[in-house]
């Protein structure tokens, strides 16, 4: 691991012993023995048939409940639509809250970036459905009672049990929902963003008060109430083992520590932290972690950080640039600051490699993830490596890029200059033969999307584009 890790108080370097859709490949690598497991992209698809069937089956019951009669009945039909749709929404939130839980051998093959467009996709759905059940009920109940909309409403909060919780659990529902419009949301920063979220745990364990003691669906129906109870159970088993308890476990058992704060470039620093076991760490070139540096004004917020050199147990390097006041807050780390952590986390692998030779594009600190990941390119892959910064002073780690693209036969062009005077057209003529390359993009989101539209127009397939942007 070329210049990978800065011992204390030492400048030696020290060296190893030799989503996008992912998939896997064979061959001999260049680097150690990648020790994060292969994507399983078969175990994905029977996962999405069984939450598919379960849509189904959760969703039919509600239909199971209706009688003639009460179809008949004053309201009935608004009724049965408001109850048909409270049930289909509240599966589909289960699901959206399912996407971001960290499920390892899903993201694994869909990564964070591909997870998070799943979850922006989806979170219309439940949201508006929740929200046309709440008319209808209130409708529904209003014919059935001959009395008004708003009286009906404040019937609901003093006489029903549940009901109040259910509103409070829907009104933030409903701002959560407001707030995640992409224009208002790219104006939030992270930790208000991730703090915010917390309160759709809370909105959806409210709502399902209400649905076991009011629900036409559960009132005297065991089975309902088992097999929903049994969903919302395993839900947030889920999120508990993955979001809480296994980064709990892991940072306790790897016990990192801040060891030194070394300067790459203009305003990027390299974190070398020490930890224990970091050899039984899954862990593979191009992912990230949530980073929690535990010290004051930094302890309550976890950001996303890439590795920026595969672990060396038992040091471990991740480098950051400063654009924020977290990131900015990284470069003043005094050493012994304990470290918590989530992750790693990413499909920007090399278990993704679909084609022999490679091309690496990043955009400024996207570096960093670029370069772990020539570490574990297989012999031959040949990286074409393509780094866009805006001054020479802006390129981090060159001179260990130089030397992994020169041990695996590469190239390495470093584009310097405005996004006007190195658009992305000129980044992508520096690869001669981009039909018999995998590409692998980074750097920020505008311009992984810009790569990635240019290069699906040059006609390169899907499935030899992979990206991990993270953002909000």
């Amino acid at each position: 691991m070329p210049s990978a890790v800065v011992r204390p108080d030492s400048r030696a370097e020290a060296r190893p012993s030799a989503n996008k859709k992912a998939g896997t490949r064979q061959g001999s690598r260049s680097s150690a023995t990648l020790s994060l497991a292969a994507p399983r992209p078969r175990a994905v698809q029977v996962a999405f048939a069984v939450l598919a069937a379960g849509f189904g089956a959760s969703v039919g019951l509600s239909l199971t409940a209706e009688t003639h009669g009460a179809l008949a009945a004053p309201g009935g039909i608004l009724m049965f639509l408001g109850n048909l749709t409270g049930m289909a929404g509240t599966y589909l939130a289960l699901v959206m809250v399912l996407l971001v839980s960290r499920i390892p051998f899903v993201e694994r093959v869909l990564g964070q970036d591909g997870l998070l467009r799943w979850h922006r996709k989806l979170s219309p759905w439940p949201i508006s459905l929740i929200v046309l059940h709440a008319v209808l009920i209130t409708f529904a109940y209003a014919e059935a009672t001959k009395t008004g909309v708003l009286h009906q409403i404040g019937v609901f909060i003093n006489s029903y049990a549940g009901m109040l919780a259910a509103v409070i659990g829907f009104g933030i529902l409903v701002v959560i929902a407001v707030l995640s419009i992409h224009s208002v949301r790219k104006r939030m920063r992270r930790e208000s963003w991730w703090a915010l979220h917390l309160g759709m745990y809370l909105a959806f364990s409210l709502a399902f008060l209400h649905e076991i003691a009011l629900g036409p669906s559960f009132v005297n129906h065991p089975l309902t109430i088992a097999v929903w109870s049994a969903e919302w159970a395993a839900t947030a088993g889920l999120v508990i083992v993955y979001r809480f308890g296994l980064p709990l476990v892991r940072s306790l058992r790897h016990d990192l520590r801040v060891v030194q704060v070394q300067p790459e470039a203009t305003g990027v620093s390299s974190i070398v932290l020490k930890g224990r076991r970091l050899d039984r760490l899954p862990i593979a070139g191009g992912q990230f972690v949530e980073w929690r540096f535990l010290a004051r004004g930094m302890w309550w917020q976890a950001h996303p950080y890439s590795f920026s050199a595969r672990p060396q147990p038992p040091y471990v390097r991740l480098t950051v640039k400063a654009v924020g006041d977290h990131s900015t807050a990284v470069s003043a780390l005094k050493p012994g600051t304990r470290v918590a952590f989530e992750g790693p986390y990413g499909a920007f692998t090399a278990h993704a490699l679909q084609r022999r030779k490679v091309a690496l594009i990043a955009g400024g600190v996207g570096v960093t993830a670029i370069r772990s990941l020539l570490e574990d390119l297989p012999n031959g892959s040949e990286p074409a490596v393509v780094l866009r910064a805006s001054t020479a002073e802006d390129v981090p780690l060159e001179a260990e890029l130089k030397e992994l693209v020169a041990k695996q036969k590469g190239k390495l062009f470093v584009l310097v200059g405005s996004r006007t005077e190195v658009p992305v057209q000129k980044v992508l003529n520096a690869i001669t033969d981009p039909k018999r390359r995998d590409f692998y993009v980074a750097g920020p989101e505008s311009f992984v999307q810009a790569v990635v539209h240019a290069l699906e127009r040059r006609g390169i397939p899907s499935e030899n584009i992979h990206h991990e942007v993270y953002a909000l």
